[in-house]
């Protein structure tokens, strides 16, 4: 199955680099700004909320978190909405936006390995300025033939990609830690998908369902992506 694969894409957020944990790390202190308002459940239940009304307005991505952050305040905090207030909130945005990139394990040797064997692509979704200042301080750039920021992941986005690549679905293998974006949509066209899941996802990416395509493995780490190309 994997002797036809010519071209294997890579997301890039909890897949090559830590991610996830740092937008819970500034959700929890976001809840813990607006407690005397409400319990941190309840707001971390109306800026998930927010987030999702949000999504076709504003896209994925740390700014567009921001601006939930801010509207999440407001709608809470009401005429409380003050300028210390929101101080704290742009701070908690500006903050996540300047995390470092921290690599996740087998990640830079995985793709040094493939490296000159397969056409290596980085598939993410977000905003663009966010996602290439990520890859240029991940050290990872020269590994890559090619860069896709999508504005979303959907069977219609990565059909977009395969032509932009020239490369037909049969040859095309995606790595991703989201079962709903990474892996499902790729399947459903015909691809091949590995997962390698991350220990938390955000839960608009949750999935519950157990897939049982010919075409996907569920991997340990990213070390297995050179084990099922063997």
């Amino acid at each position: 199955m994997s002797k036809d694969i010519r071209v294997i894409a890579f997301d890039a957020d909890d897949t090559l680099w830590n991610n996830e944990i740092y937008y819970q790390e500034t959700e929890h202190a976001f809840c813990e700004l607006l407690s005397d308002y409400l319990p941190k459940e309840e707001v971390s239940k109306v800026l998930f909320a927010t987030e999702m009304r949000n999504l076709d307005r504003y896209g994925f991505g740390a700014k567009s978190f921001l601006l939930s952050l801010l509207e999440t305040g407001a709608q809470i905090t009401g005429s409380n909405m003050n300028d210390v207030l929101m101080r704290h909130i742009l701070d908690l945005g500006h903050n996540l936006i300047d995390k470092p990139i921290t690599l996740l394990d087998g990640v830079e040797d995985t793709l040094n390995k493939l490296n000159g064997d397969y056409t290596l692509v980085l598939a993410t979704k977000g905003d663009l300025l966010d996602q290439e200042r990520k890859l240029k301080n991940s050290n990872l750039s020269s590994f890559f033939n090619h860069v896709e920021v999508m504005s979303d992941k959907q069977i219609k986005d990565y059909n977009s990609l395969l032509g932009k690549l020239s490369c037909s679905v049969e040859e095309f293998l995606m790595v991703g830690n989201s079962v709903k974006s990474d892996i499902i949509p790729v399947l459903e066209l015909g691809g091949s998908a590995l997962h390698v899941p991350f220990h938390v996802t955000w839960a608009h990416e949750v999935v519950e369902e157990e897939l049982t395509y010919d075409k996907y493995r569920k991997l340990e780490n990213i070390r297995g992506v050179l084990d099922y190309l063997k």
